[in-house]
């Protein structure tokens, strides 16, 4: 697999003349690969005990971890600390932020995190990788007219999902959690992996196409500037993401076709 931060855009030949788009950068949970149900997973396993625990050290109620109130509110599409720092604030719970070294279920911050990152290793490696072939076509018809794509992910897992498919040397640059790490990267919303992603190819952000399927994802593809933010609303969520950044919602990318995203473009641009 590609260094998460290559560049092979010198690969790749010129953009289609005329076209008002030179690249497309897509998240990877959710749009790629079918592993936001196994993040989804991961989490309620991990919190769910957490708050068990305290509930019986407290003599409090328990209150599972739901993927509809829980999940896609407070840490999808976001780094994994920022995740169980966010949950946390929502149910009063405060905890010291730790050390990413932390043990696995410490109680920390990252201790809560690393435990998270043990299960979705452990159901990954049962279970393997589902990727969506539909999101794979697409990235093959783009890079088949000589436009590039690019990957921007919180994840810290890139290397071990994209490893388990077809897609990993499809990407000419791969911002993921680990890269963000190294560079003092802000998670989603903020728009800082899409911005790096973008310059490591060397293409102006108003002239790349973002493809998010969170809602954090999306503000932060509408923050950046974008030429357009795609939204996939796998959850019945197309009104969330319109109503937080996306330019143009579907369900799956078998509705997107390149010419689709030239038009958006450039009515967008027209409206501006």
């Amino acid at each position: 697999m590609n260094s998460p931060s290559s560049v092979r855009s010198s690969e790749t030949a010129a953009a289609p003349a005329g076209w008002a788009f030179d690249a497309v950068i897509f998240d990877m949970d959710g749009v790629i690969t079918d592993t936001a149900s196994v993040h989804s997973r991961a989490w309620k396993h991990m919190f769910d005990e957490h708050l068990a625990r305290r509930a019986q050290q407290h003599g409090t109620p328990f209150r599972a971890f739901s993927h509809e109130r829980d999940y896609r509110t407070y840490v999808d599409g976001k780094p994994r600390y920022q995740g169980v720092a966010a949950f946390l604030a929502a149910r009063g719970i405060a905890l010291p932020w730790g050390h990413p070294a932390d043990p696995a279920g410490a109680e920390t911050v990252c201790g809560l995190g690393n435990r998270k990152n043990v299960l979705f290793n452990e159901i990954i490696g049962n279970d393997g990788v589902r990727v969506y072939d539909s999101s794979l076509r697409l990235i093959r018809a783009l890079l088949g007219r000589g436009l590039q794509v690019g990957l921007a992910t919180s994840s810290r897992n890139s290397a071990l999902i994209l490893g388990r498919t077809p897609a990993a040397a499809f990407f000419g640059t791969i911002v993921d959690g680990l890269v963000s790490e190294r560079l003092g990267l802000k998670g989603k919303p903020a728009p800082d992996i899409f911005t790096t992603a973008s310059a490591n190819l060397g293409v102006p952000c108003a002239r790349a196409v973002v493809v998010e399927d969170a809602v954090s994802g999306v503000q932060a593809g509408a923050a950046g500037g974008f030429g357009l933010v795609v939204g996939i609303a796998r959850e019945g969520n197309a009104e969330e993401l319109r109503e937080n950044g996306a330019d143009m919602v579907v369900h799956d990318l078998a509705e997107v076709s390149m010419e689709e995203i030239n038009r958006r473009i450039r009515l967008k641009g027209a409206a501006a």
